[in-house]
């Protein structure tokens, strides 16, 4: 595939069995060996993705948390060193530019974690509202980026981190300048699977010899390459929103169900937020809720959902769930319908067939 964007790790998919698919301008695997064995695996064992088509944007200088705090939804203020945030931010009309994660270095210091197809336009919005003293750099092509998800992440990591203790990580924190087998990388305890695990920040030349000697630390516990598939399948049954699907510039975060990185009663003003006020007193028109089919089919994205004659919305994703084994969906339809219980028709191949609106996550890890 010509023009495509490529990670760092392109070259050596193919030694793992990876099959390629255009993702957002990315030749990216969707899967090394099958989905449902690499889902399986990052639910019970542990799996290794390439994110490196991540976007790492630097924000640093004295006045970078006023200008975070009227980026944000979240409140960046409640952020301390070596933390992460949820978030997102919004146009004035409330629809989402993206949803990202936010961490704080250090005072005056902090990494913005994009969506691999939004960092161009990402990248420009924060340029196009930058306020005081404020320096932005785009560090993405100079980051790889890894993801160990899985029950046993940490056991495996720990093998190449030496005197750096990873159970010390909490969840939504991260550690800097961690040595994994002599590599500087920034590690995180975060994800985008339901599961435990860490996202490794690290120089783009070193992440080939990460990917290959996380797996070969792994090879005796099961841990496999994992793929796009597996990935959407398993933030899918965690209900984590992906951008292009459950939120967009037409889908206010309010709608797509991540209120709590809303933060209305936070001092600063931030872009979109009287919009998103409205949206909170007055209810938002339309909702993202979970179906579960009834009818024998499978809701796939884009398909409409009915009740009677009236479209009422339509499925953002859907699948065979690997670890439920049953046909579910997330769909955006109006609220007035959006109560627990509701019988809705989606339309699959010219027929309507019954589903009914669950609750999410359909999947939700056991804590220890």
């Amino acid at each position: 595939m010509s023009g495509l964007k490529q990670t760092p790790l392109f070259e050596i998919y193919k030694e793992y069995g990876g099959k390629t698919i255009d993702f957002g301008g990315w030749d990216l695997p969707v899967q090394f060996s099958s989905i449902k064995d690499e889902h399986e695996a990052v639910r019970t064992k542990a799996g290794l993705f390439d994110v490196s088509h991540m976007g790492e944007i630097q924000v640093k200088g004295p006045d970078s948390l006023d200008y975070l705090q009227k980026m944000m939804t979240n409140d960046i203020s409640k952020l301390a060193n070596g933390g992460a945030q949820y978030t997102a931010m919004c146009y004035e009309n409330g629809g989402t530019v993206d949803d990202l994660l936010v961490y704080k270095i250090e005072d005056n210091y902090y990494l913005l974690v994009v969506n691999a197809s939004n960092i161009e336009k990402d990248y420009q919005w924060l340029a196009d509202h930058l306020e005081g003293n404020v320096e932005l750099d785009n560090l993405s092509e100079k980051m790889g980026q890894l993801a160990l998800q899985g029950p046993l992440a940490q056991k495996v990591l720990q093998k190449l981190a030496g005197q750096t203790e990873l159970g010390s990580i909490g969840f939504f924190k991260f550690q800097e300048e961690v040595e994994l087998n002599g590599k500087k990388t920034l590690v995180s305890r975060t994800g985008y699977t339901g599961e435990d695990g860490f996202e490794i920040y690290c120089d783009a030349e070193d992440a080939v010899a990460l990917w290959k000697e996380i797996l070969e630390a792994g090879k005796e516990d099961g841990v496999l390459p994992c793929g796009l598939g597996a990935r959407d399948t398993l933030r899918f049954e965690a209900n984590l929103a992906l951008y292009g699907q459950e939120l967009s510039s037409e889908i206010s975060p309010l709608e797509a169900g991540i209120g709590f990185a809303v933060k209305l009663n936070k001092e600063a003003d931030f872009i979109g937020k009287e919009v998103l006020k409205q949206q909170k007193e007055n209810g938002t028109p339309r909702k993202l809720v979970g179906i579960e089919m009834i009818d024998r089919g499978i809701p796939r994205h884009g398909y409409a959902v009915y009740i009677g004659d009236e479209m009422v919305g339509e499925v953002t994703t859907g699948t065979q769930s690997p670890t439920l084994k049953k046909n579910i969906g997330l769909a955006l339809i109006k609220s007035v319908h959006a109560e627990l219980g509701s019988e809705v028709e989606v339309e699959i191949r010219g027929k309507r067939l019954k589903a009914v609106v669950v609750p999410t996550p359909f999947y939700k890890r056991e804590k220890k």
